[in-house]
């Protein structure tokens, strides 16, 4: 039988060669021996420490003879556990062994001790400790996980009464919730008029003031604040309207080749590709049943954003491009993963997941344009067709957006 290491054992022997020769005899057997040479000391070391497995003590010491010393370790809660063998040269000696086993004592050795005998019956008690430990932490457990199941069981009952009222409430919200939603379509389609009807209005006279009224410098920079402000705005309603108003249905999907997608989206970009000398290169792109629309804004956001976050002093480089499709085991369809990526300024890659947020920006306006919603409808357009977007980056170094969308379209709702 190996015990196990970092078992530790209190020998009390008032004579240290008898101590010397206990620890000779067990140290071989990886246990942690703690000598003690009188029941007093004992007592001391077992105030601090409580760990032990066992206790070799010989009955017959000077002071505090080992009967009395066991008599007061077991009056303590959490000493009664440790087994003690008694070491003893009264050779069964009944009146002795009474007296042991009444005090709380396993069992005795007697003097001369035999070796084999003392490891022996050592490693047993050990091992019964160690069970015995287990036992009562198993009970300790299982008595948690019976008022844990007790306690799940009342919430649970709790809270299918609380699930049954607001299914019930939610029944009735349903009605409500679709009135808001045709609502909130009628009020993007009135935004997307009304709300900039003035913005145009200024920016036509703030057009006239430049080319007619401007007297000198300090108007005409006033007048240039204007406008630009204006064009902020306008893009800032835009982007806040395509990301509020689109609604899937089935009959929206279509076979879709990203191919031609991305063809037509380059050519928008064709006069700013030019005064850049901006490189697109694309990778044949697989076929897909999407919403063309809503993925033309997709790669329109993704490559408008690899152009505008550029070096100064290095023309962009864009790379687009498809890896092979693979069955992703969460959802059990085929995906195909797309990835664009530039020689642009990057990012801090801690801020990879913050990027996709509402008016998130990582440089001030007048750095660059835009109201930083741009991300955010990609996100958005990319859940819809039940995909997933994500960005790798460093700053200075580029960086990478990658998008999967499954081969086969699946509504969200």
């Amino acid at each position: 039988m190996q015990p196990a290491p970092g078992i530790k054992i209190l020998v009390v022997d008032d004579r240290d060669d008898n101590l010397f020769s206990i620890e000779t005899i067990l140290e071989r057997d990886d246990y942690v021996i703690v000598k003690a040479n009188s029941g007093r000391a004992a007592l001391k070391i077992l105030l601090q420490q409580q760990d032990f497995s066992l206790i070799l003590m010989d009955v017959q010491m000077p002071g505090m003879n080992g009967l009395e010393t066991a008599a007061l370790i077991y009056e303590r809660d959490k000493l009664k556990n440790i087994p003690i063998i008694f070491i003893t040269a009264h050779s069964q000696d009944e009146q002795y062994m009474f007296k042991g086993y009444k005090t709380g004592g396993v069992d005795y050795i007697y003097k001369p001790i035999n070796p084999e005998l003392l490891k022996l019956k050592v490693g047993v008690f050990v091992e019964l400790y160690r069970k015995n430990l287990q036992l009562m932490l198993h009970e300790k457990q299982l008595i948690a996980s019976n008022a844990h199941l007790q306690k799940e069981i009342e919430e649970r009952k709790i809270s299918e009464e609380k699930v049954k009222a607001l299914n019930e409430q939610l029944t009735q919200n349903n009605g409500y919730l679709k009135a808001v939603n045709e609502e909130l379509d009628r009020f993007a389609f009135v935004a997307s008029h009304d709300l900039q009807e003035p913005l145009r209005k200024i920016m036509i006279f703030g057009d006239l003031l430049a080319k007619t009224s401007v007297v000198n410098m300090e108007e005409g920079r006033y007048v240039k604040k204007i406008l630009d402000s204006s064009k902020r705005m306008q893009q800032f309603i835009n982007d806040l309207l395509q990301f509020s108003r689109h609604h899937v249905n089935e009959k929206d999907f279509a076979e879709t080749s990203l191919t031609q997608i991305v063809k037509e989206v380059v050519g928008d970009f064709e006069i700013h590709i030019q005064e850049t000398n901006a490189q697109i290169n694309m990778d044949e792109l697989p076929v897909v049943e999407a919403i063309p629309g809503l993925v033309r804004q997709l790669f329109y956001n993704l490559i408008a954003n690899a152009l505008k976050f550029r070096k100064k002093d290095l023309a962009p480089s864009i790379h687009i491009y498809a890896e092979p499709p693979n069955l992703l085991p969460k959802n059990k369809m085929p995906y195909h993963t797309i990835h664009i990526a530039d020689n642009g300024i990057g990012f801090d890659e801690k801020y990879a997941d913050e990027i996709f947020g509402v008016f998130k920006r990582l440089h001030a306006y007048h750095e660059f344009e835009g109201t930083g919603i741009g991300l955010s409808i990609c996100k958005k357009i990319v859940e819809k067709h039940n995909g997933f977007i994500s960005a790798k980056g460093k700053v200075g170094e580029g960086a990478v957006f990658t998008i999967q969308l499954p081969h086969t379209h699946a509504v969200l709702h």
